[in-house]
């Protein structure tokens, strides 16, 4: 009878973890509906003390502008991430198999990417004046292609690998091609999945990019849209400030309400598409662990 008990209170505890950890985003969402004056009086709430889709409106006074934005970032999150993906398990298969030729050095050399960088005046000028990647598309894309962290990654993993599976492959007489693509893949799914989560969140997440190399309105992402927006509310309510002789009341300009219903629209889809993942995403927690 003590085993059950046990097993209860285990429980318990840790739905009030979760439960925990869900406070905070219940908090965002009732302060995104909450009108910006009362938020600003009575602070954080479970329930909007004065319901309010100020911030909502404002968001969307424009909609195209945040559809079309959706349809960038959409884009450049799924193509981006597929080739992401693809390129570094196939470079840290080729590292992470023993018969590989230079293994260590090149695998020093993409080591040694992650300590030092080409410097952001010089990376702009390449983009900008040789690349001609300004205001392209492909800008988007190709930044933040390759990542050395993980590629590393997911070298161990695929080192951990029995070897006898690939000697038996090529005795049935498979190709390298056909190792990569019906043996090393599926059974690296849940690396392969957690690498791809981490690289949907990056590209998603991405404002700074766009920020440095894009102008033109069609090719602005979500992230810089919001960015945008949060920057002209912050110097309207500034200038309102500095206004001498004019009264108005700039508590009920959307602020902080604003920036909740931001956090809300940029989190959501995200958080609709991690379910898929969260079983491959568990089983990856543990990758390139070594053990004691």
């Amino acid at each position: 009878m003590k085993k059950p008990k046990s097993n209860l209170v285990i429980h318990v505890f840790f739905v009030i973890v979760s439960l925990s950890f869900l406070m905070p985003f219940l908090l965002v969402v009732s302060a995104s509906f909450t009108d910006e004056l009362a938020l600003l009086e009575n602070g954080y709430r479970l329930w909007p003390s004065k319901f309010s889709t100020a911030a909502y409106d404002y968001l969307f006074k424009n909609p195209k502008i945040l559809i079309d934005a959706y349809k960038v970032t959409i884009f450049t999150t799924v193509v981006g991430t597929f080739a992401s993906v693809f390129l570094m398990i196939m470079v840290a298969y080729s590292l992470g198999r023993r018969n590989c030729s230079f293994r260590k050095g090149l695998s020093f050399y993409i080591f040694f990417t992650m300590l030092f960088s080409g410097g952001l005046v010089p990376s702009y000028i390449l983009v900008t004046q040789y690349l001609h990647l300004k205001d392209t598309m492909m800008i988007l894309l190709l930044s933040g292609l390759i990542s050395p962290f993980y590629i590393i990654v997911l070298r161990t993993f695929f080192s951990q690998l029995p070897e006898s599976l690939f000697e038996a492959a090529k005795i049935d007489g498979a190709s390298e091609f056909q190792i990569f693509f019906m043996i090393a893949i599926p059974l690296s799914k849940p690396a392969i999945a957690t690498i791809a989560f981490m690289c949907v969140l990056g590209r998603w997440n991405d404002w700074y990019t766009p920020l440095l190399y894009i102008t033109h309105h069609e090719l602005r992402p979500l992230q810089y849209i919001l960015y945008q927006m949060m920057a002209s509310i912050q110097a309207i309510l500034t200038a309102m400030k500095d206004t001498s002789g004019v009264n108005l009341d700039i508590n009920s300009l959307p602020g902080v309400n604003l920036r909740m219903a931001m956090l809300i629209v940029a989190a959501g889809p995200v958080l609709v598409i991690f379910p898929f993942f969260q079983k491959y995403f568990t089983k990856g927690l543990t990758i390139g662990a070594v053990k004691g």
